[in-house]
């Protein structure tokens, strides 16, 4: 069927992967550092990606194109890893990887993921992710978190932590880390119960 789709311009996009964050059909990737249009039956046509873009690079265009599937999205939502990178452990990551260039860092207690079931959509889609337990390594991330953020052009850095008191150690060598890395960087900090709740954002 003929319909209205979005096309992206390979040559403008930089990558940055807002669109695919406003794309509520995760029907946008990030492939090779450039935003890819994943399936035809994944996007509405609506265009929510449009207007996040900074660089003009998406827009719609009419062709022929599968029908938009909400079965096939809704199905594709439920099993999706968000994960674009490996490896994730903060002890094992290299401090000056590609992925961490441009992007948001997301640093996530090894529990919170477990922890909330949304957790792939609601915060992993589109950034960089390392992960740990203060607890269980007994080290200081602070300075670990500090040499990535000193290494790239991080542009915001999100926590997610339990509700458990040792989870505090890993929120606060976050910000330690954005302190000793002489950057002035947004830092958000996302508590989950541990019944799965978010308790605050």
């Amino acid at each position: 069927m003929i319909r209205k789709i979005i096309t992206i311009d390979d040559e403008k996009c930089n990558g940055c992967g807002l669109c695919s964050k406003a794309c509520h059909e995760n029907a946008i990737g990030i492939e090779n550092g450039k935003a890819v249009l994943l399936r035809d039956d994944y996007c509405d046509g609506l265009g929510d990606c449009l207007p996040v873009c900074p660089m003009d690079a998406i827009h719609f265009v009419e062709r022929e194109a599968l029908e938009y599937d909400r079965e096939a999205v809704e199905m594709n939502m439920r099993a999706k890893s968000q994960l674009n990178q490996w490896p994730i452990q903060i002890k094992l990551v290299p401090t000056t990887a590609d992925y961490f260039d441009g992007s948001e860092l997301l640093v996530a207690s090894d529990c919170s993921a477990y922890a909330y079931a949304d957790f792939h959509d609601k915060f992993m889609n589109g950034r960089a992710v390392v992960v740990g337990c203060p607890k269980l390594d007994d080290v200081d991330y602070s300075e670990k978190l500090a040499d990535i953020l000193r290494s790239n052009a991080v542009k915001k850095v999100v926590v997610t932590r339990m509700e458990v008191p040792c989870c505090s150690k890993l929120a606060n060598a976050v910000v330690k880390a954005v302190n000793e890395s002489g950057k002035e960087l947004p830092v958000e900090i996302v508590t989950v119960g541990i019944n799965g709740e978010i308790i605050n954002y």
